[in-house]
């Protein structure tokens, strides 16, 4: 009869785990973290798969690591197949305690303080033993990570098409200026009128930036960026200091000193839930009934 596994692939099996951490966070201590265990018990496992394969999968890289060239090929291989056993673990587990598991939730940086929170919380009394794995980030990195299994649900704005998606309402973007600021007291604004200003925006990876510039060559000018900072709070105590004005959506937490200022000819941008390309656990099916029945956007009075 024909064995089932080789002896190396049988001791390497329980290694990968470690690996497969250490390859995604390149870094030793943030891999036990992720994982649970002490960092040298991490050290020890990849010590172990790389004596069994007989090479360096790891090397030293400042404080954190870098996988080798038999490292890259071993993870771009395996981390597919960890992805769907953890999956397959997971989604066991909650068919047999559905009041149970884990769902990787993400979220965008816009909806952090308030609106993502409160729900999450009504969640969490609705269903106490389901763990929730949570990331905020800007939309191109959260699509990726629903795309590739990294999150299972993701709240993005906009939406991208090649996922499926719930749509859950829209979220306006508004001028910011300082409350000094000459167009403070104005009600709306042409965009053609602010050619002349100061910007403070996100990165080019963002959505936001990136319909702030498409929106100002439309009006017939590249906006000038003074400063550019990826977090929005930042961008808003800049521009309360009056060292520019931004096209953002309206904060969570108003921004003492900052007045926002309606801006002729700007869609409001779609807010959607997209479902990642894996069966969905009963857990994260749970959710997204959650979501989108008690979602809210933009918020009610």
């Amino acid at each position: 009869m024909d064995r089932f596994l080789s002896d190396e692939t049988a001791s390497v099996v329980p290694l990968l785990a470690a690996f497969d951490a250490a390859a995604r966070e390149g870094h030793i201590t943030h891999a036990a973290d992720r994982l649970g265990v002490p960092q040298s018990s991490v050290s020890r496992r990849i010590k172990a798969l790389e004596h069994t394969m007989g090479v360096s999968l790891f090397q030293q890289i400042g404080r954190g690591v870098a996988l080798t060239t038999a490292g890259r090929e071993l993870h771009a291989r395996t981390r597919e197949t960890i992805r769907e056993l953890d999956d397959a673990i997971n989604t066991v587990r909650s068919h047999a305690d559905p009041d149970s598991g884990i769902v990787r939730f993400g979220f965008p940086l816009t909806l952090g303080p308030v609106s993502v929170p409160s729900l999450l919380a009504e969640f969490h009394r609705d269903a106490p033993r389901i763990r929730l794995h949570l990331v905020q980030a800007h939309g191109e990195a959260l699509a990726a990570m629903v795309r590739d299994g990294r999150l299972d649900l993701a709240v993005m704005i906009p939406p991208p098409e090649d996922l499926v998606v719930t749509v859950l309402g829209s979220q306006p973007l508004l001028l910011h200026v300082a409350d000094t600021h000459p167009l403070a007291e104005r009600d709306r604004v042409d965009l053609g009128e602010l050619a002349d200003e100061h910007f403070i925006a996100g990165p080019p990876t963002y959505h936001v930036r990136t319909e702030l510039d498409n929106y100002c060559r439309a009006a017939g000018f590249d906006p000038y960026i003074a400063f550019e900072i990826s977090e929005f709070d930042t961008i808003r105590a800049l521009v309360a200091q009056g060292l520019g004005i931004a096209l953002l959506p309206r904060a969570e937490i108003p921004q003492p000193g900052v007045a926002t200022v309606q801006v002729s000819g700007i869609a409001d941008r779609p807010i959607g839930l997209a479902t990642g390309t894996r069966h969905p656990s009963p857990a994260a099916l749970r959710l997204h009934t959650h979501v989108t029945t008690r979602a809210q956007w933009p918020p009610g009075p």
